[in-house]
């Protein structure tokens, strides 16, 4: 089992010297893993849309104050030597696919083989129509494409692609990832088409409990979303058990519990205790860090 925790890239807290900081300690203490999120540019946050709060709105007070994740991410594998770098999760079409899988492959190398590619097909229209060529609509298969041009590059000599959103021959993609095949693929998300996607592709299925329209927020519904996601495993030709599991609860500020706070156990100053001396420190509010908790076997 692993333990990580979300990276505050959004916000009041987004500033090199306070990330720097919560990543060294979260690794200093112990954690196996620290996550980073994946928003270009945003709306207007009072419309509602946000699938995963009950108002549709954002939490944090200035989200629209963010680092790009993958920059982000060869940050802060400079910054650290040996807790794992998550995108939690990385939205495939926001980027060009054969761009995206050289950046990958070149975190993974720099960071010595501790990326995590958390994946997601995007939510977010308006930032969609800003930022991304590919339509929409058709995200879904944009991503599962872009995904096997990542495998082929990562892992074959002379890569070729074909395909109606990914098109090369034969080029030279150096260097490989160091880990191998390539890093682990976690498939984000809830609905159906996420689910099939993880049963076909994902190394492990990576959703979030709190979902309105697809809760998991329980035992008895994050078992059913397992056995639905084993089923589809097994009708994607794969051994039911090969997409390993994770959890990610998403609790912000002081809507943790005290519990929360204590069930991380012996460490003597867990993230949300970390958030509050931050606070003390720099006189930012820390509401706007979203405390991470996910949970799943190793993948290497």
């Amino acid at each position: 089992m692993q333990f990580g925790f979300n990276l505050p890239i959004s916000g009041p807290l987004c500033s090199p010297e306070i990330v720097t900081r919560i990543a060294q300690e979260g690794e200093a203490l112990g954690y196996d893993y620290l996550t980073v999120t994946d928003h270009i540019v945003l709306p207007n946050l009072r419309v509602p849309g946000y699938p995963y709060s009950e108002s549709g709105e954002f939490f944090s007070a200035g989200p629209g104050r963010r680092f790009e994740q993958l920059m982000t991410a060869a940050y802060i594998a400079a910054k650290t030597s040996r807790i794992r770098l998550v995108l939690a999760v990385m939205v495939v079409p926001h980027r060009p696919a054969v761009l995206a899988a050289k950046v990958l492959a070149t975190i993974d190398v720099l960071s010595g083989g501790r990326l995590v590619v958390g994946i997601g097909a995007g939510w977010l229209q308006a930032e969609f129509d800003a930022l991304v060529a590919t339509p929409f609509a058709a995200r879904g298969a944009v991503t599962d494409e872009y995904l096997k041009a990542f495998r082929m590059l990562w892992t074959e000599e002379m890569p070729r692609a074909d395909g109606p959103w990914v098109d090369f021959d034969r080029i030279i993609f150096e260097p490989k990832p160091v880990q191998k095949p390539h890093p682990p693929i976690w498939v984000g998300g809830e609905s159906g088409p996420a689910l099939r996607r993880a049963a076909r592709l994902g190394d492990a299925w990576y959703p979030i409990g709190s979902n309105n329209r697809h809760l998991l927020d329980t035992l008895p519904r994050y078992q059913a979303g397992i056995d639905r996601l084993r089923r589809l495993t097994v009708e994607a030709g794969r051994h039911p058990t090969s997409v390993a599991l994770t959890y990610r609860v998403k609790r912000y500020g002081e809507a943790v519990p005290d519990k929360a706070s204590a069930s991380v156990g012996s460490n003597p100053s867990p993230p949300s205790n970390l958030f509050n001396k931050l606070y003390q420190s720099t006189g930012r509010r820390s509401e706007g860090c979203r405390h991470h908790v996910g949970t799943g076997r190793r993948i290497t």
